[in-house]
């Protein structure tokens, strides 16, 4: 069984945070980096002239398109999506591969990173039809079959990195694959180490409000809307952002994603 980890960057200085990533040289595991280069030609670090290490490129805009051209280019047993700001050793990846090999059924299995952001988990293994309160998923914590993933299931490009609502791409993403009836599981290995903050846990902006407004949509769809205050009095709490505007723009994206999802 081999693992594919597929690595998003863009531009001149992104793949150079590729080649400082130090990817290790591990059995059955290779990398496909996808690159958004614009039309510019870049050189290609040293770093990266490797037997294990393939670069595709795309002039297309945004990180779910490049996720999705990533996915679509992939030829791995196991895909495992990333960043190009993230450190893994052998034994990471090394089980992930274990992780599928001991459970056959599964098509998805969502793993844990540390960091910056010190994020928590749950101590244990569950079906991600049934998540515990307060969690959430980062993208670079999916791995999945690559055959279980058809050509309907992608990114969705409306969300993510590089548009006007830079969140939540990952969790419609599991929805998705969950309503297509695919066996979603989380388990508490760390499979990475991410330095900086993610999206997710940076004081969120009115664009990050509004994609989760649309995740309350697509996952929760009326009931969603009672949701809403309760989302944004805990940004209030918390200090992130004023109640009201929090309102405001998760209603818009609730709005959106009624409308358009």
């Amino acid at each position: 069984m081999t693992l594919e980890v597929l690595i998003c960057t863009y531009g001149n200085d992104g793949i150079d945070r590729v080649a400082n990533m130090n990817l290790p040289q591990v059995d059955n595991v290779k990398y496909l980096i996808s690159w958004q280069t614009e039309g510019f030609d870049f050189l290609t670090p040293n770093e990266l002239h490797r037997k294990d290490i393939k670069i595709v490129t795309s002039r297309q805009k945004g990180l779910s398109n490049n996720r999705n051209h990533a996915i679509e280019k992939a030829s791995g047993d196991i895909c495992l999506i990333a960043d190009d700001d993230l450190t893994y050793t052998h034994d990471q990846l090394k089980a992930i591969i274990h992780t599928f090999e001991n459970n056959p059924n599964i098509d998805f299995a969502l793993f844990k990173y540390s960091g910056g952001d010190l994020k928590s988990y749950p101590s244990y293994e569950f079906d991600l039809k049934k998540e515990p309160k307060g969690y959430y998923i980062t993208s670079f914590e999916i791995a999945f079959r690559r055959t279980s993933v058809d050509s309907s299931l992608r990114f969705d490009s409306r969300l993510g990195v590089g548009t006007s609502m830079p969140a939540g791409e990952e969790a419609i993403f599991i929805y998705q694959a969950l309503k297509k009836g695919l066996n979603c599981r989380f388990f508490p290995i760390t499979i990475t180490h991410h330095a900086e903050l993610t999206t997710g846990s940076r004081t969120p902006t009115p664009g990050v409000l509004q994609a989760n407004g649309v995740v309350v949509a697509v996952k929760y769809g009326l009931l969603g809307l009672l949701r809403l205050p309760i989302i944004a009095w805990r940004h209030h709490k918390q200090g992130e952002e004023k109640f009201f505007p929090a309102v405001h723009n998760l209603l818009k994206g609730y709005i959106y994603g009624k409308k358009n999802f």
